[in-house]
């Protein structure tokens, strides 16, 4: 993404999500999110377990940051630096280190801040994390000492993966880094390029039989050979088209699903397709556009689109399921599957489930008045989020 348009862009996905971009030019840029149902009956048992902090979490970055839950530990960190781990069945901080120092104004940052924006992951006793100003550290899961930081090319605004030995980072100027676990030196990189204007954000890579599958601000959709980088299918998923760079937007952002052989996602302005992982080869696409992306809950994959609709397909056929419009212009976040539930969050604050079977709004709970954006965090029965000032939230869902 150009500088020039950095600061229009995160404005726009966090106040209307793509929709800004088709009504540029309109007196009312934004849709108002569509009012929650007051008489609303929930249908599915959920409990808050607690609420915390993960510092300021993305700060002004723009960009969505997940907690990840390993080990009965959830580890966060922030756009000021901060690295945690806390007990994830009570919130309990049992760690905190404060990697890099700032100094003065943000411009007048030193060599040693850290900023922290994308993860963190956690890989066997590491928990890994990038930052806005390039760097990918590794640090003890146990208690935060550092065992390595290395710099890409570009900021890292999501979670690294990891396969085997080897730590897989998607970088925001359209690369993909193969990195060695032990010492975090380079092993390959593959270049894929960025387009003049894109959304704010990247697509999680994601790891199956050897691959790294991410989504690329082209539109594309991208399969590496872990053991050397070099690439093994591509497929298109956002087709934007136009005269202008606007009409031309086309990007894959949202989250990515690997399962069972087959690769789930969703491009906007594009298709939601699923696609063998091992060739490419497309089983079925829909069009639709999306910059949240896709979760599989059983036989069900579900979508959020560029409107805030929630969607759900058959995984087999490809057939529509069912559409849920309640939600529509809450600029939903990237969903999650818990059992039988699609969960997701909003710009309002508001976390719901929706039964997969017919897309109803079962549950709904309130972590603050701050927009979740990052996909909620699902561990059992208990589902974690984020929100956009770093405000933390777990609640679990009765059996």
């Amino acid at each position: 993404m150009k500088v020039s348009t950095v600061a229009v862009l995160v404005l726009a996905l966090l106040l209307g999500g793509c929709t800004w971009f088709r009504n540029l030019g309109k007196k009312d840029n934004v849709e108002p999110p569509t009012p929650l149902a007051e008489s609303f009956t929930p249908t599915l048992s959920v409990q808050r377990a607690w609420t915390g902090s993960a510092g300021k979490g993305p700060g002004k970055s723009g960009v969505p940051m997940v907690p990840a839950v390993a080990d009965g530990r959830l580890f966060v960190a922030d756009v000021d630096g901060n690295l945690s781990a806390l007990d994830a069945a009570t919130g309990k901080r049992l760690w905190n280190v404060h990697t890099g120092k700032r100094s003065g104004a943000y411009w007048r940052r030193t060599d040693t801040s850290v900023r922290w924006s994308g993860g963190p992951t956690v890989a066997g006793d590491l928990v890994i994390v990038g930052g806005l100003d390039g760097q990918v550290g590794a640090y003890a899961a146990a208690d935060g000492a550092e065992r390595w930081v290395v710099n890409v090319s570009s900021e890292v605004i999501t979670a690294p993966a990891v396969s085997g030995d080897t730590v897989i980072v998607r970088s925001n100027d359209g690369r993909l880094y193969g990195l060695d676990l032990g010492d975090g030196n380079r092993r390959w990189v593959f270049d894929q390029g960025v387009p003049p204007l894109s959304l704010r954000g990247n697509s999680a890579p994601r790891v199956s039989n050897g691959l790294a599958v991410s989504g690329f601000d082209n539109g594309k959709i991208v399969a590496v050979n872990i053991a050397d980088g070099s690439q093994a299918w591509m497929q298109t998923l956002g087709l934007g088209e136009g005269r202008t760079e606007v009409d031309r937007l086309a990007d894959v952002d949202g989250e990515v699903v690997v399962d069972g052989g087959e690769v789930f996602a969703a491009g906007y302005r594009g298709i939601v397709s699923a696609l063998y992982a091992d060739s490419g080869r497309t089983a079925w696409q829909r069009d639709l556009s999306s910059y949240a992306g896709v979760t599989v809950a059983g036989n069900v994959v579900a979508v959020v689109d560029d409107e805030g609709n929630v969607w759900a397909f058959d995984r087999q056929s490809g057939a529509n399921l069912w559409k849920q419009d309640q939600l529509k212009y809450r600029w939903l976040s990237s969903p999650a599957a818990q059992g039988g539930a699609i969960v997701v969050g909003d710009v309002e604050g508001w976390v719901h489930w929706l039964n997969a079977e017919d897309g109803k709004l079962i549950a709904r709970e309130r972590l603050g008045k701050n927009p979740i954006a990052g996909a909620p965090v699902v561990d059992g029965d208990t589902v974690y989020v984020e929100d956009s000032e770093g405000r933390l939230g777990a609640w679990r869902v009765a059996r």
